[in-house]
């Protein structure tokens, strides 16, 4: 075995040690990971196999985060540009991020097809753009948030013909409200083409959400919000959801839900919970104005709203923070590294090669320390300032 040496050397057949690991079935306390190339080679304890050693001085070293739900950040909007497109990508990476969707608001028809170009050419240069997921146009004219109403459309087989064209194989997941005319045999043709059906923006009852469900939707974007409340006599579709055994995207900001809220979610377990960011062109940005879809949005002490209704417009979340806020408010880490990595990976069928700390995967890691706030990332077996030299 080698001498130990800097973080910084190559990571070419390297083991990294001195952090505690956390895996899929718990936190190595004294754990080390071995890489070779581009992926996890073992993962173990006790004594190190051959490689270069680096120590990673304290911390712990976590998946690389997988996030389902992001419209921008570092001051860029996915909309705005091919290169917005891409530096909002990058912001994320820095912030953990090792795959990510990204996401589209609601917008003309002929604007949608566009971006989903750009989605498609981003992700044809990057493995790690998982593709586009498309929020809308097929959503609840009543529970449609900060999507620009002018742009609604009831679920129509020919738009959606057009989008999956635009998106030449990248369009990996759709959100709709179940409810609208013609919506269950949408379902049936984006389930055909191997699509993700999310219901969401929904004025769904119980009962027509759990008929998407049933009917092969595996996901509620962002849960609670943009969808009809919980009631005593109508429980809508968050119950119907939880019921499902649907995948759950929580926003975990201590914003859009409540502490006791995302409780009550991980007492239905731990295995369907996925954070996500919904993160707008405002995170890690300066407080201000800006823009989602077309709409004016005023972001300020840590909230985005709509500047015409003051209705939450996203967030300036990263995937750390979420992570972060949820060890803090009592998630054991293992559970809050779960919903962060490797349940939004099964989602989007990446479970194999990313999501998690085992051998064969991607090695895609994050180093945070004690105070859980990110001092590392690795994408692809480099860390990140490594890629930029």
């Amino acid at each position: 075995m080698t001498a130990p040496a800097s973080i910084h050397d190559d990571l070419t057949g390297t083991v990294l040690v001195g952090a505690r690991v956390v895996t899929p079935s718990g936190v190595l306390p004294a754990g080390w990971v071995q890489t070779s190339g581009r992926h996890i080679a073992a993962v173990g304890t006790g004594p190190l196999p051959d490689g270069v050693v680096h120590d990673l001085a304290g911390g712990w070293l976590l998946p690389g985060f997988v996030d389902l739900h992001m419209h921008g950040g570092g001051g860029h909007d996915v909309t705005a540009s091919p290169d917005a497109m891409a530096a909002a990508v990058e912001f994320h990476r820095g912030h953990g991020t090792a795959a990510t969707l990204i996401s589209l608001v609601t917008a003309p028809v002929q604007s949608l097809c566009e971006q989903l170009s750009w989605v498609a050419d981003l992700a044809e240069r990057d493995p790690h753009v998982l593709g586009a997921h498309l929020e809308g146009p097929f959503l609840a004219p009543s529970r449609c948030g900060a999507q620009h109403p002018d742009h609604l459309l009831r679920p129509d087989h020919d738009v959606l013909s057009q989008l999956v064209d635009a998106a030449r194989g990248h369009l990996r997941c759709v959100t709709i409200a179940p409810e609208l005319p013609g919506a269950l045999d949408l379902i049936d043709d984006l389930l055909a083409i191997g699509i993700v059906v999310a219901v969401g923006h929904t004025d769904a009852t119980y009962d027509e959400a759990r008929a998407a469900f049933d009917r092969g939707a595996t996901l509620a974007t962002h849960l609670y919000n943009g969808m009809r409340p919980v009631h005593h006599r109508e429980p809508g579709p968050v119950l119907a959801a939880l019921d499902s055994d649907a995948w759950c995207e929580v926003i975990n900001d201590g914003v859009h839900v409540h502490p006791a809220v995302v409780t009550e979610v991980l007492a239905r377990g731990t295995e369907r919970l996925v954070w996500v960011t919904d993160a707008i062109s405002a995170a890690g940005a300066a407080p201000g104005r800006y823009l989602l879809g077309g709409l004016d949005v005023e972001m300020r002490d840590g909230e985005a709203r709509l500047r015409s209704s003051g209705a939450l417009a996203g967030s300036v979340l990263t995937l750390d923070d979420a992570v972060r806020r949820a060890v803090h408010d009592g998630t054991d880490i293992v559970s809050a590294s779960r919903a962060a990595s490797g349940n939004p990976a099964a989602v989007v069928d990446l479970t194999g090669r990313t999501g998690a700390i085992e051998p064969g995967l991607r090695a895609d890691l994050v180093l945070l320390g004690e105070d859980l706030r990110v001092r590392k990332v690795m994408s692809d077996g480099s860390w990140n300032e490594e890629r930029r030299s």
